[in-house]
């Protein structure tokens, strides 16, 4: 769910968990910070739980924060549909979209996607990542992470917090289950109305990616 805007001293409105962090080297943060590092007034989408730290972070890099929890709502009964003849049961992604990633005519520059598309259901794949292509800027960077490998029982979800290093703290956070691996061929069909995709070697088990709008 779409939090409020964040300013210079915000707090978000909802809580980190007291779990403990562990680092991890990231090219492909230590490139999204070298651009933020460059040039102030951007706007940013970091999606994910609540990080105080990344809001206090980027909000003193002299950017705009905002925070958008899709996991959480994308999992709620509230977008599922009745179920069929069969027992089967889907997802309402086009009202699922239209409320959890309006914007009020915003754009960003810059999306922190991390983990998400490795753990959103199937049918919201595709929607939810073209509508970031809308309502990125034209040459926005988006950065996102992926498993190489589906492991369901071995990939629990991490909250990823940035670090003024090149290095971002993951932490655990609601037990969602990884719900697929893409190769990068995968990824650059997922992607393909974007104009350019940057991918960074794979590192335990989990690749990196830069994709401009």
């Amino acid at each position: 769910m779409l939090t409020r805007f964040f300013e210079r001293n915000g707090e978000g409105s909802r809580s980190e968990t007291a779990a403990a962090r562990m680092l991890r080297h990231s090219g492909g943060w230590d490139a999204i910070r070298k651009t933020l590092l460059a040039q102030q007034g951007l706007r940013i989408l970091d999606v994910g739980l609540t990080s105080a730290s990344n809001i206090n972070q980027l909000t003193e890099m002299g950017q705009s924060v905002y925070m958008a929890d899709l996991l959480q709502d994308a999992w709620s009964e509230e977008w599922r549909t009745e179920a069929d003849a069969e027992g089967n049961r889907g997802w309402r992604a086009e009202e699922f979209v239209a409320a959890n990633l309006n914007f009020a005519g915003r754009s960003f520059d810059v999306v922190l996607l991390w983990l998400t598309l490795d753990y959103l259901p199937e049918e919201l794949l595709q929607p939810v990542v073209q509508r970031l292509h809308e309502v990125m800027v034209p040459g926005g960077q988006l950065l996102a992470f992926f498993h190489t490998k589906l492991m369901p029982d071995q990939s629990p979800y991490y909250r990823l917090h940035i670090t003024p290093t090149d290095d971002i703290e993951l932490q655990l956070a609601q037990p969602f289950r990884q719900q697929r691996a893409l190769t990068n061929r995968n990824i650059e069909r997922i992607f393909a109305d974007w104009s350019g995709l940057k991918q960074f070697l794979a590192k335990d088990g989990v690749s990196e990616s830069i994709i401009q709008r």
